[in-house]
């Protein structure tokens, strides 16, 4: 799954339809009010905040993928409901608490989609348009959270979706993409399905006997009560107090100069492109197991590199996000998993590839060890100031992203369907990097403030990054 803007995605033309998640009316009600996550809490908080002072921030997590044939729209219908029925997260209203967030939800039965025909798409340039428009229509204090669509031709379909956020992340995209098409083949499948063995309804979700995933909302809830005693002085907030001391706050500073004013938020330049091909990457990879560290430690440790041959410090300090679904029950559900985590180890003058791999395999099994403190209450904790405050990060700040999109729930079908993930963002006051490998080989999606500077220092810093790459496998 590529992660690219949607104005790069090419796109071709069709006719445009919309399904709008609507509320059923006269059902009893939704349940009783559920806990929701730490991100969500902060993220709606923010975002109400930003509408009081009449500066919205607005972002969205969307996808897109590719349908083969004659679409079969009652279908196509179908298995867009089945996803919102599926995902509880998904048909969750949210309400402001006193400093925090609740929600409500309401049951499978009590939502459906309203099909609203779109006429006419006739040009790329115009699809394009229509879907930076439609992505951009979900709002954080809005409900629904989701929205979705389709361009039709009489030979394929581009299927879309957009969330909020609050609702998603960036694995959710594959999740919701797998769930989708599955639950369209079975519909639309002129096969006998197999027999399947008994099991209870609340094991399974029609259409179809896939297994029920677990809830965001009740991972959240659990989360919550596991550290509700957690208090500043706690001593599983050590590793995150000691990384605030040594770094001079919470949010490690982007460690080289972008030309940009403190306060203030730029227009977004986004871009996607190849780093390695499938053998560089391959290679590379069989580098960094021979070394003893993986290959996404390798990744990190090239990076910092790369940023300390263009001046940067000789310690590497950083944000990294974690998935926190396992691979349990919680393994293909959708919603926000992701906890964010500081790592920091030496990037020496003399020290080579090998001595750097070491020293960051060595720190993020020191994060792993402390990753049950999520970040949004380490902050709230112990930089109660700022997380009062800040609306957005406080500066550019170093951070670190990298996915195996092969590994994801429904990759195998990734390529014929052309799956795309596209994240936007209305402000940026830093650079941002994504890093991840598919089929095709290791690509990086970037989005960074509109000054020369940051331009300029993105482009060396990648094109160091690749050469840093290269460079253990040729030696």
């Amino acid at each position: 799954m590529l992660q690219i803007s949607v104005e790069h995605s090419e796109i071709g033309p069709g006719e445009a339809h919309r399904w709008h998640l609507v509320p059923l009316t006269g059902a009893d009600g939704p349940a009783p009010r559920r806990m929701t996550g730490y991100n969500q809490a902060k993220h709606f908080t923010v975002a109400q905040y930003a509408q009081s002072v009449d500066d919205p921030i607005r972002s969205y997590v969307a996808a897109s993928f590719e349908l083969a044939g004659r679409v079969d729209l009652d279908a196509l219908a179908a298995a867009l409901l089945h996803l919102v029925r599926r995902h509880e997260v998904l048909r969750a209203v949210y309400q402001p608490l006193a400093g925090d967030l609740g929600c409500e939800v309401l049951t499978p039965d009590e939502v459906a989609l309203k099909h609203v025909y779109g006429g006419p798409l006739e040009t790329p340039q115009q699809v394009t348009v229509h879907l930076q428009e439609a992505f951009q229509e979900v709002d954080t204090l809005s409900w629904p959270l989701i929205t979705m669509g389709a361009v039709v031709r009489p030979g394929s379909t581009t299927v879309w979706f957009s969330c909020d956020h609050l609702v998603t992340d960036g694995l959710s995209s594959a999740i919701a993409i797998n769930d989708i098409t599955t639950a369209y083949r079975d519909l639309t499948s002129t096969e006998p399905a197999p027999p399947a063995a008994p099991v209870t309804p609340a094991a399974t979700t029609a259409p179809g006997t896939a297994r029920q995933p677990g809830s965001y909302l009740e991972f959240s809830r659990t989360q919550r009560r596991t550290n509700r005693a957690m208090r500043a002085d706690d001593a599983r907030l050590n590793h995150w107090r000691a990384f605030r001391d040594r770094n001079g706050g919470l949010f490690p500073r982007f460690p080289l100069d972008l030309g940009v004013r403190p306060g203030q938020l730029y227009a977004p330049v986004a871009s996607t492109e190849r780093l390695l091909d499938t053998r560089q990457i391959e290679e590379f990879g069989t580098v960094c197991r021979a070394l003893g560290g993986r290959l996404s430690m390798g990744l990190l440790a090239s990076l910092a590199l790369a940023l300390r041959q263009l001046g940067g410090p000789e310690v590497y300090r950083g944000l990294m996000p974690f998935n926190e679904r396992g691979r349990g029950v919680y393994a293909e559900s959708m919603g926000w998993f992701i906890n964010t985590l500081p790592v920091e180890f030496p990037v020496g003058p003399r020290a080579g590839f090998g001595d750097v791999l070491a020293d960051a395999q060595d720190a993020y099994a020191q994060v792993q060890a402390h990753a049950e403190v999520h970040f949004v209450k380490a902050w709230k904790l112990l930089a109660p100031v700022e997380y009062a405050s800040l609306r957005y990060w406080p500066y550019a700040v170093n951070f670190f992203s990298y996915i195996d999109c092969r590994r994801l729930p429904g990759a195998a079908h990734h390529v014929a369907q052309q799956a795309r993930m596209h994240v936007w963002v209305s402000g940026c006051n830093g650079i941002l990097h994504w890093l991840h490998r598919t089929d095709e080989g290791l690509f990086v999606n970037t989005i960074h403030a509109d000054t020369p500077q940051a331009r300029d220092v993105n482009r060396a810093l990648l094109d160091g990054f690749a050469r840093v790459l290269t460079e253990p496998v040729s030696t």
